[in-house]
């Protein structure tokens, strides 16, 4: 059992602080890969919660072996998330407070493939043909990236 899975056997539903990372993955035509998210029906980073043990740098690239198949070889430092647009209900009720460690990845070896207990597809997208149905979570870390762009 997982670390959230066991604490969410205790305290129920209420909100819970948790620790994650993110990668935001992009392929030789700068290309950002996502995940159509099986709880909500919608497009996500590639990312989740840290175990007891692990670095985020390890979540990180353990969420995307996991979620696409992909290993990655090279993680760059984007920026801490957190605070009031971090704060989530999924479909099932559960409350998360995420503080999100996001990193870049441009350098990935395999073939890309779903977990589908959690997702539904995985899929690169142009920067300016993104879906319009972001997770909520994940929304402003997309949105500061592509400020980033600009700047």
């Amino acid at each position: 059992m997982g670390y959230v899975k066991e604490l969410r056997s205790i305290v129920g539903n209420r909100p819970l602080i948790i620790p994650g990372a993110a990668v935001l993955i992009f392929d030789e035509q700068n290309r950002l890969l996502l995940q159509l998210r099986r709880d909500n029906q919608q497009w996500g980073l590639i990312g989740g919660t840290m175990e007891i043990g692990e670095s985020l740098e390890e979540t990180a690239k353990r969420e995307a072996l996991e979620e696409t198949g992909l290993t990655l070889h090279q993680l760059n430092w984007f920026r801490l998330f957190s605070g009031q647009e971090h704060i989530y209900q999924y479909p099932n009720g559960d409350v998360i407070v995420n503080v999100v460690a996001v990193y870049t990845s441009r350098q990935f070896e395999g073939k890309l493939k779903i977990d589908e207990t959690e997702g539904l597809e995985v899929q690169f997208f142009k920067l300016d043909k993104l879906p319009t149905n972001i997770s909520p979570p994940d929304k402003p870390v997309i949105d500061r990236y592509l400020s980033s762009l600009h700047n």
